[in-house]
């Protein structure tokens, strides 16, 4: 990949702790409350988007929304855009599912959207790989693991805070690279 220093991006990765991580406790976790309100810029993960859709975001997400400067990444323009490959057609839902994710999509402003640079797609995809060896993930988990790292790696390049309700996944992510900067939350039953 042209413009890529795979040297650095190997001796980044001396990270590697060799063994299977297990997930933490909540209470080692950074969770949002209200103490968390303001603060750095956000990047919203794929989720935050769809529990905004089915209802299922906290009150205290909309608050820090309102409160926050928000981004958004390409790579939940992505993941959207997915979901909407997938569905079927001819599914009486499916129209309304489009509406949905074009009322998201459309209201992400273009100077907040941000594109990951190879740096971030290079150094992500080695730590992605990295997860997948440690903790045996199958072909179907991988993907996923490279969208999540791609998202974690961008934040921190660009000094935003990742918005998640992936807890298990990001607390990996947060072992593995410390200097991370995410906010866990539980959706709404």
């Amino acid at each position: 990949m042209a413009g890529f220093d795979v040297e650095a991006a190997l001796r980044w990765a001396r990270f590697d702790p060799g063994k299977t991580l297990a997930r933490r406790g909540d209470a080692l976790l950074p969770f949002a409350d209200d103490s968390t309100l303001a603060g750095q810029a956000l990047l919203l993960d794929t989720c935050v988007y769809i529990d905004q859709m089915q209802g299922r975001a906290p009150a205290l997400n909309e608050r820090m929304i309102e409160t926050r400067q928000v981004n958004h990444s390409t790579v939940a323009v992505q993941e959207l855009m997915h979901t909407l490959g997938v569905l079927n057609p001819k599914d009486k839902r499916t129209a309304s599912v489009i509406a949905a994710v074009r009322a998201q999509l459309d209201a992400m402003p273009g100077h907040r959207m941000f594109a990951p640079d190879a740096e971030v797609l290079g150094r992500a995809a080695l730590l992605a790989g990295m997860l997948c060896r440690l903790q045996g993930y199958a072909r179907d988990a991988r993907l996923k693991a490279l969208q999540d790292c791609t998202l974690f790696l961008q934040a921190m390049k660009l000094g935003f805070t990742v918005l998640t309700a992936n807890v298990a996944e990001f607390d990996l992510l947060l072992q593995l690279v410390p200097a991370g900067r995410v906010l866990l939350y539980r959706r709404e039953a």
